[in-house]
């Protein structure tokens, strides 16, 4: 699976958990005309109905504190239990073909971060516009 797939997934299923129940009705399924990416939140709730800053807040709760998640692709990538190494955001950067900066840099982290957050706004995530690209 791709690394912005298991982004995606990590978030839709952590709001799929949260549904009491994980109500069906709540969570149409997936269509064969979804956006780019949504395959991989298949089983996932329509990711309309997922607030991905408050999913992302309550995750950042649990763990006690979560770091800087809102603007750090690293801190992000760490409270969804993702690889967060230099090799896997040169990855995620090929797959969102995001090539701002040198590799490792803030500007290309930020670039990322924003690239992330659109990228799920794209495939219906609500995504507050501070955080978007």
């Amino acid at each position: 699976m791709s690394i912005f797939g298991s982004i995606m997934q990590k978030i839709f299923h952590s709001a799929e958990a949260a549904t009491p129940g994980g109500s069906p009705a709540a969570a149409p399924a997936t269509s064969a005309a979804a956006p780019a990416g949504a395959s991989a939140a298949a089983g996932s709730p329509s990711p309309s109905a997922v607030d991905v800053a408050d999913v992302l807040t309550q995750k950042a709760t649990q763990a006690g504190g979560g770091g800087n998640w809102q603007t750090s692709i690293v801190d992000l990538l760490k409270l969804l239990n993702l690889d967060s190494s230099l090799t896997a955001r040169k990855e995620l950067g090929s797959e969102l073909n995001v090539h701002a900066g040198a590799d490792g840099t803030a500007e290309q982290n930020i670039a990322l971060h924003k690239a992330v957050m659109q990228k799920l706004a794209e495939n219906g995530g609500k995504v507050p516009d501070s955080m978007k690209g």
